[in-house]
């Protein structure tokens, strides 16, 4: 069966993780994505090891189905060979500093005159604007993007997300505008700059938190649990912030993850009364109605959470669950590499590995029906030179000189 991007070939120059999640997504739905990484390798390969001599964790689980060779962009040699890997690919993604690859000689108008078809991405921290030239790192974007202000309880600090909003984040709005590049490339037959910014991406998956920052000019969010606003939306704790309250309430035996997400819609009050043992407070002029509600949330999962805390989390959501009412249990880092059904489905893979063997990671969240995803080991470094460089007409002779050379 064909993939939904077989025969693009991908030109990947990213390192860390923004770019190589984004990479690695369209390796997933079949591009033939070349790792172009420098001699020494791309960093993650050494950084978090858990086993000694062999690639992290780090890079396996974010380059996997991509193709891996070397090049010494500093040599004369280099520039050639790049030139001639730029003219036979479709896309080209790089995250470095900003002006790196210009400086490298290879500007877009550059790029552009050596294969017009190009689409080339750019991953940044930050737009063109006053911070352009900082630097910026996964929960730096989460800082100045908007979510660590909205994000923790009211009396705490500001806090960062465990998902990676920055980084990942960024990297799924990169695929975004890639696949938009090549679909506009069909009818005009141009290459096109597709640029996109950390702080950027995290200000979209922000943009309730802003809107919400226009709706306080009318008056208190009433919604939150919050007892009193200020010029600025708060942080307030698990809340959802939207049409329907939620709350994470806690379930026995008490462990770190014993809690259980509910949201009350209006419909649900009723069983949630019953349930709870409480069947009276669903006619109770004080509690029927979301309006009646609305001013003491705590006090209404405070209710909840009485009858949570003697039953485990997955009771709670069975029952629950029988009755439609919305909830999801908190699951663990470890819970969720145990579930069968996350195997079943093909979100949580153990994929092969040459050198350090079997390891668990996260596959494409993309399926489609027609492309179906299989998830394949991720390249040593340098693995496909003697491919990848024998495409281009470079001999083995010459491979074994640019490898003494150090040009590979």
């Amino acid at each position: 069966m064909t993939k939904a991007l077989e025969n693009v070939r991908v030109l990947d120059m990213t390192h860390v993780q923004s770019g190589p999640s984004a990479t690695q997504l369209l390796g997933w739905l079949g591009a033939d994505v070349v790792k172009l990484e420098a001699p020494t390798g791309d960093i993650t390969r050494q950084q978090l090891r858990d086993k000694p001599g062999v690639d992290s964790l780090y890079f396996t689980m974010l380059n996997c189905n991509k193709r891996s060779i070397t090049l010494n962009m500093k040599s004369e040699r280099g520039k050639e060979l790049f030139t001639e890997l730029v003219r036979s690919a479709d896309v080209l993604v790089e995250n470095f500093g900003p002006g790196a690859v210009d400086r490298m000689g290879f500007t877009w108008e550059r790029l552009q005159e050596i294969n017009p078809r190009l689409v080339y991405a750019s991953i940044k921290g930050f737009g063109a604007g006053r911070y352009a030239r900082f630097k910026a790192y996964e929960v730096i974007a989460q800082a100045m993007g908007g979510s660590m202000a909205t994000t923790g309880f009211e009396e705490g600090p500001p806090l960062a997300t465990g998902a990676q909003i920055g980084d990942s984040g960024t990297g799924i709005h990169a695929v975004a505008g890639i696949l938009a590049a090549l679909y506009q490339r069909e009818s005009t037959g141009r290459g096109q700059r597709v640029q996109v910014a950390m702080q950027h991406a995290v200000l979209n998956l922000c943009r309730v938190k802003l809107r919400d920052q226009q709706r306080l000019a009318h008056g208190p969010l009433r919604e939150y649990p919050n007892k009193t606003f200020g010029a600025e939306v708060p942080r307030s704790g698990n809340a959802s912030g939207g049409g329907q309250p939620g709350w994470a309430v806690r379930c026995a035996p008490g462990g770190p993850n014993d809690y259980i997400y509910v949201i009350v819609q209006p419909v649900g009050w009723k069983p949630i009364a019953t349930i709870i043992g409480r069947p009276e407070l669903a006619e109770d002029p004080e509690w029927a109605t979301p309006d009646a509600r609305l001013n003491k949330l705590d006090k209404m999962f405070q209710l909840i959470e009485e009858w949570t805390l003697n039953h485990d989390k997955w009771s709670v959501l069975d029952r629950l669950n029988a009755e439609n009412i919305p909830c999801g249990p908190i699951l663990s880092t470890k819970e969720l590499a145990e579930d069968e059904s996350l195997r079943d489905e093909g979100i949580v893979v153990a994929v092969d590995h040459p050198e350090r063997g079997e390891f668990l990671t996260v596959g494409s969240p993309l399926q489609l029906s027609d492309s179906p995803v299989e998830v394949r080991t991720p390249p040593l470094l340098g693995e496909h030179n003697t491919d990848i460089y024998g495409s281009l007409g470079v001999s083995a002779e010459e491979l074994a000189e640019l490898k003494t050379n150090g040009v590979i």
